[in-house]
């Protein structure tokens, strides 16, 4: 099979049309037609419906498409591969963590990483509800807040977060500062939605905090960003339970209770095993587990408001 017949048809296989595949590969809507037509010639078999609204795959077309995206993604990692070897890093990177935390902690440290290494082009793709794939190179590296299952993945640990309580100075003026857990029953509490699943477990601890009975307090706020959460604190409506690298983020968060203490998790660099020589790939995990360090150390000197590293 020709591969350039092959590459076209993946290509109207994943727009499901001739008109958008022909954007992609940059050739006009009959030649698209006419290449795919001269691959079914060729296979002796129909591999799209043609329908008014679009094309579906056949059952045979469905079989092809799996595995020539398949060859796709091994024939780009072996480029990515043969492209490592040059001297000096450079290249596309694309990296997925969630909104909270890329926000907060990673986009910050992005301008010190250009500079030291302005050939590589990060793409940063922060999401709570969608777990991209590294091993179909949807991204190259993951931050995760558990140790992933999924075989052929290289993990090291960054860091280790644990989650306090914060209000608003506004709101603290206006409602009073929480003397012991039991007073949180007097206070509006802001917790994490139920609709989507929690970035870790036990997130909604603080309505159980201090409970005489075996009835959870209600919350004020749901919402399903831990970055949601940290905005609505800020705007005084409430208090929550949030990491460190949240409230570092504003003077105006203040830190209650700080003897009750909630849950802790590892936050792990996530990368394929295939891409463990690639230099873009090590140059970014040795450059944030540094800024872990230098975090935690910072912390250690009390040269600062606490970071969000070594909680435990």
């Amino acid at each position: 099979m020709d591969w350039d017949l092959l590459r076209i048809f993946l290509a109207v296989a994943e727009a499901g049309s001739f008109t958008q595949a022909g954007k992609t590969v940059t050739l006009s809507q009959s030649a698209v037609s006419r290449q795919v037509a001269k691959l079914e010639s060729s296979l002796g078999v129909s591999l799209f419906h043609r329908h008014s609204r679009g094309l579906v795959l056949t059952e045979q077309g469905e079989k092809i498409f799996s595995t020539v995206k398949e060859m796709s993604t091994k024939l780009a990692m072996a480029e990515a591969v043969i492209n490592e070897s040059r001297e000096r890093p450079e290249g596309p990177l694309k990296i997925t963590t969630s909104v909270g935390f890329g926000s907060a902690w990673l986009t910050c440290r992005m301008n010190e990483f250009n500079t030291l290494f302005p050939d590589i082009s990060v793409t940063l793709l922060l999401t709570d509800s969608l777990e991209l794939d590294l091993s179909m190179r949807e991204v190259d590296v993951a931050i995760r807040f558990a140790r992933q299952s999924q075989p052929n993945l290289i993990q090291r640990r960054l860091m280790s977060i644990r989650y306090h309580v914060f209000a608003s100075r506004d709101y603290l003026a206006k409602n009073g500062t929480p003397k012991q857990e039991q007073d949180l029953d007097q206070h509006q509490i802001i917790v994490y939605g139920d609709e989507t699943p929690a970035p870790i477990a036990d997130i909604n601890w603080l309505l159980n905090a201090g409970v005489k009975q075996d009835r959870a307090r209600e919350p004020a706020l749901r919402v399903n960003s831990v970055y949601g959460i940290y905005r609505a604190v800020l705007s005084g409506l409430g208090i929550a339970a949030l990491p460190y690298y949240m409230s570092d983020e504003t003077p105006e968060l203040v830190e209650v209770l700080p003897e009750l203490r909630g849950p802790s998790f590892d936050v792990f660099f996530v990368y394929p095993e295939e891409l463990r020589h690639s230099k873009r790939i090590t140059s970014v995990r040795d450059f944030l587990i540094d800024a872990a360090k230098t975090d935690l150390a910072i912390k250690a000197h009390g040269e600062r408001k606490p970071s969000s590293l070594g909680m435990r």
